[in-house]
């Protein structure tokens, strides 16, 4: 039988509670219980081992109760942690708490009436790897994995390896095989991206744009739905990672979709969390669940209006009182024109969306040295963006400036070729609100980290 742990409380009969575990025993070998507070209908002078207790299994007690949760999960190792517990001392968002670290060591959380299960990891055999999830989509995921990718890449060229990384992206568009793009061996251009987007591929998919501005190979993969824990319903990323594995490379980067996460099993990791999501969902929900299997936290949006510095840094001290000793690198993302715009008029167009358009306009305009009178935050609704590209007059614009999301390939540029205008791509890349430009050498540290890691465990 599964080892297993339970929770209990002190509002329910001792008596009651012990006929709860002798059900649980009868499914699972129930190793202790936890105790979690409450002394309406019990002494309070619990003992642990089981023949001083009314519970008949050693009671985890201590006055912060999540240090008596870590502590059971840690001598029993248990796959399965059962909840007998109950409001008032186990509401909504603590359950979710206890769920995530549950979920953190390897068990299942199970109740009444719900079981969370942790998601299915696949190990690899051959090569080290990280992962970089996120808490959700349109936070610069994919703009961070590139920035990771390629300051690895030049880490790893200081230090002599030379086969660099390559990123294995999983996306709602991705192709039904894994397809290998040689980022790394010949520039990939707009003219590239159309023959693909003709061929009926997504060629804005994530595996592109990471190909495109990082200039990196990588794998292709898709997915389908995505879980509380971040369990996509269906992918072929277990078989990107076999394409991978035979790749020439150092390390191996797992890109995740929205806050879906990749199902393999990898030696360090990186979450990208957005300042301008909701607190909850980051540090509640199933959100404490991405920080604790994290090594290294990246939050962008770090500005006004998307999010103030109060919340900024709320949420740093939260992540850090959730994990403490992990590193929080507050950012802002900036355009980065993967080509030459100075002098030139411009039509932009972006996912962003509000007040932070026009920061984002004037930034490129001042950085640059380009006139930008025209912008489409329409990249995201085929529609909308169709109308307002109606509303550009031929010989307005130079030059396409789009970011390669969504609409940007099969709308944007063809559009574009159409006309006979020249498309530039732009990245986003992350600047440190602090100044203190800690996130590059984290990230190489970060990657040989994942080296030693891989190498120990597999001798």
């Amino acid at each position: 039988m599964k080892p297993a742990i339970a929770l209990i409380d002190g509002e329910h009969y001792p008596d009651v509670v012990r006929e709860a575990l002798d059900e649980v025993s009868q499914r699972y070998d129930l190793r202790a219980a936890v105790f979690l507070g409450g002394t309406e209908k019990i002494d309070t002078s619990l003992a642990g081992d089981a023949e001083q207790n009314e519970y008949g299994v050693p009671v985890f007690l201590h006055e912060d109760v999540q240090e008596a949760f870590n502590l059971a999960i840690s001598m029993h190792r248990p796959e399965v942690v059962v909840d007998l517990s109950d409001e008032p001392v186990l509401g909504y968002r603590e359950r979710f708490r206890f769920a995530s670290f549950a979920l953190a060591a390897g068990a299942e959380y199970q109740g009444a009436d719900f079981i969370l299960s942790p998601p299915s990891f696949h190990k690899l055999s051959a090569k080290p790897s990280i992962s970089i999830i996120g808490t959700g989509k349109r936070i610069g995921k994919t703009a961070i994995s590139g920035f990771v990718s390629r300051e690895i890449s030049e880490a790893f060229n200081r230090t002599g390896k030379k086969d660099g990384v390559v990123i294995i992206a999983m996306g709602r568009g991705g192709p039904p095989d894994p397809e290998v793009i040689a980022g790394s061996e010949s520039r990939i251009g707009a003219a590239d991206l159309l023959a693909y987007s003709r061929q009926g591929k997504h060629a804005a998919s994530d595996y592109f744009e990471d190909a495109v501005l990082s200039s990196v190979t990588t794998v292709g993969c898709r997915r389908c739905g995505g879980g509380l824990a971040g369990a996509p319903f269906i992918s072929n990323v277990v078989e990107g990672a076999a394409v991978a594995e035979k790749l020439p490379a150092d390390l191996l980067i797992f890109e995740g979709s929205g806050s879906a996460l990749p199902p393999i099993e990898v030696d360090r990791a990186i979450c990208i969390a957005g300042a301008d999501q909701p607190y909850d969902y980051l540090l509640g929900y199933l959100g404490t669940y991405r920080m604790l299997i994290s090594d290294l936290v990246v939050l962008t949006m770090c500005e006004e209006p998307l999010a103030s510095q109060q919340k900024v840094d709320s949420i740093i001290a939260g992540i850090k009182a959730l994990k403490p000793g992990i590193e929080v690198i507050p950012t802002v993302l900036r355009p980065r024109p993967d080509g030459d715009i100075n002098g030139r008029r411009v039509a932009y167009f972006t996912t962003a969306q509000g007040e932070v358009v026009e920061h984002i306009k004037e930034f490129i305009s001042s950085t640059y040295g380009c006139t930008i009178d025209f912008v489409s935050t329409e990249l995201a609704d085929r529609k909308k963006l169709r109308a307002d590209l109606a509303q550009l007059k031929d010989g307005d614009a130079d030059i396409f400036l789009t970011e390669i999301k969504a609409a940007a390939i099969d709308v944007v540029t063809e559009e574009a070729d159409r006309r006979g205008v020249e498309v530039v791509f732009c990245d986003n890349v992350p600047v440190e609100i602090d100044g203190q430009e800690r996130l590059a050498p984290l990230i190489a540290s970060l990657a040989e980290q994942a080296i030693e890691d891989f190498r120990v465990k597999n001798g």
